[in-house]
C-alpha cells in the first residue's frame, strides 16, 4: 500500500460536533431538550400549585387565623402576591421586573454557547432557572404580582414567603455557581 502525499492519512477520529455545528432546527432543539424538559416541568408545578392554592385560601390569607398550619410554629400555606422581587426589594415594580426576567431568557438564549447549554449539569441549572422565571413571568403579566404561598417560621423570624418558581431560581443558581467554582477551566 502506497500512501499518497497529496492526501494525508487520517490518523484520528473526527471532531464531535460543536454548539455552532449546523443542524436541523428539530436537532438543535433536541440538544437542549433536558433544559427544555425541566423548565416545563419546573412551570407546569409552579403554576398548578398556585392554582391549587388559590382554591384553597383567598388572597391576602396569612398569619394564624387563615393560614393552614402545616407544621405548626415553623411551616405554613398563605396566599400572597409580591409586586417585588427577593424579599420584597423593588416593590411595586413588576413592569420592570417582567421586562428584567424576560431580557433575562432572551441573554441565556443568545449566550446558551458561551453558558455551555450542551452540558448535562448546566442544563439541569439552567432548566430550573429557566423553568422558574417563566413560572414567575407569568404571574406578574397576569397578575400584577408574583403568588407566594410557602411560609417558613423560624423562631421569631419569618423567612420571606416564596413558591416553586422561586426555589427553581434558586435551587438552579447554587447548583451553577457551585458547578462553575468547583470545576477547572481549560
Amino acid at each position: 500500500m502506497t500512501i499518497d502525499p497529496i492526501r494525508p492519512v487520517r490518523t484520528t477520529p473526527p471532531a464531535p460536533p460543536t454548539d455552532s455545528a449546523p443542524g436541523t432546527p428539530r436537532e438543535r432543539i433536541a440538544a437542549y431538550r433536558l433544559l427544555l424538559t425541566l423548565a416545563a416541568a419546573v412551570l407546569v408545578l409552579d403554576q398548578l400549585t398556585k392554582l391549587w392554592i388559590a382554591a384553597l385560601l383567598p388572597y391576602g390569607t396569612f398569619g394564624e387565623p387563615g393560614a393552614i398550619a402545616v407544621i405548626p410554629g415553623f411551616f405554613y400555606l398563605v396566599h400572597v402576591g409580591n409586586t417585588g422581587a427577593a424579599w420584597s426589594m423593588f416593590a411595586g415594580q413588576s413592569v420592570l421586573l417582567a421586562a428584567l426576567k424576560a431580557a433575562t431568557l432572551v441573554a441565556i438564549f443568545i449566550w446558551r454557547r458561551a453558558l455551555g447549554l450542551r452540558q448535562r449539569f448546566t442544563q439541569v441549572c439552567f432548566g430550573l432557572l429557566c423553568g422558574g422565571i417563566l413560572g414567575n413571568l407569568i404571574d406578574r403579566l397576569w397578575h400584577g404580582y408574583v403568588v407566594d404561598f410557602l411560609d417558613f417560621h423560624f423562631g421569631s423570624y419569618i423567612y420571606p414567603s416564596f413558591n416553586v418558581a422561586d426555589s427553581g431560581i434558586c435551587i438552579g443558581v447554587l447548583l451553577y455557581l457551585w458547578h462553575s467554582l468547583r470545576e477547572p477551566k481549560p
